[in-house]
This record gives C-alpha cells, structure tokens and sequence, in this order.
C-alpha cells in the first residue's frame, strides 16, 4: 500500500512538470552559417536564392515546393540543431531540382505555424527540448 501511494505520488509529479519541461521556441538564426559547411557546399549543381534575393532570370519555372524537416536536438545546443534542421531541407530542395532538371531555388522562405518569414540574411527554426524543425518553401527553376 505504500509503494502505491508514493508511485502514485511520483506519477501525478511528473505529470505535472510535464507541460513545463516541453517547449516550442520560434527562433532565427543566420542562413550562411551552414550554407558555408562542407555539407552545404557539397550540393553542386544548383543555387539557393532566399527571399528576394537578385537572381538571373528564370528561363522555366518547374514549380513550388516545401520541405519540413525535423533533427534531434537532444545533446546539441540550439543553434547547431536548428542549423541541422536546415541543411537538412536545403539538401531536400537539392535533391528535389536535380531529379526535376532545375538549376536554382529561389524566393526561399520560412514557414512556421500561421506565417511565412521571407529573409535574404536569416531562416526560422521551431525549437524544442528534443527536436529542432525547421520548415522552407522555395520555387524550383531553370535559371538562363
């Protein structure tokens, strides 16, 4: 009976915190940090144009696309989960334009619950106790 009453006790505890050990942060982080990685350089073929950046002109549009990618942020601090996050869904992007013949995304943005964030200098990252999400969208194309 005793161990029933302090399991109980431990159970209803930890529901408690519960709530208040989850998180979900919008936070902005700077865009050229991972596109200056190794990982970020590696994907040839294609440029990434964000926001309104200037860019050639489009010879073809191929058409629009989102990615949403979430990386396990347990162990790394913020930055370096989110910045996971994001390569993460530019090497998406990548994948994406190469199977489809385009040689640029442009006009990428962020997208999070509710509102799109068009930056040229930095992405938006969902961050958490255990997870980093980091959601784009971006326009595949052939560019002249």
């Amino acid at each position: 009976m005793h161990i029933n009453i302090l399991s109980s006790i431990l159970v209803l505890g930890i529901a408690m915190t519960n709530p208040a050990i989850a998180r979900d942060d919008t936070r902005k982080f700077p865009i050229v940090d991972p596109m200056n990685t190794s990982t970020a350089t590696s994907l040839t073929g294609v440029k990434f144009y964000f926001g309104d950046q200037p860019h050639p002109a489009v010879a073809r549009n191929i058409g629009m696309y989102s990615t949403r990618r979430t990386t396990n942020a347990f162990g790394k601090s913020e930055k370096e989960a989110c910045d996971w996050g994001f390569l993460s869904a530019i090497k998406t992007f990548w994948e994406r334009a190469q199977s489809e013949g385009g040689n640029a995304v442009i006009n990428i943005k962020s997208v999070t619950t509710g509102s799109v964030d068009s930056s040229t200098t930095e992405y938006t990252c969902r961050a958490g106790n255990v997870v980093a999400k980091v959601y784009l969208e971006g326009t595949v194309v052939i560019l002249k």
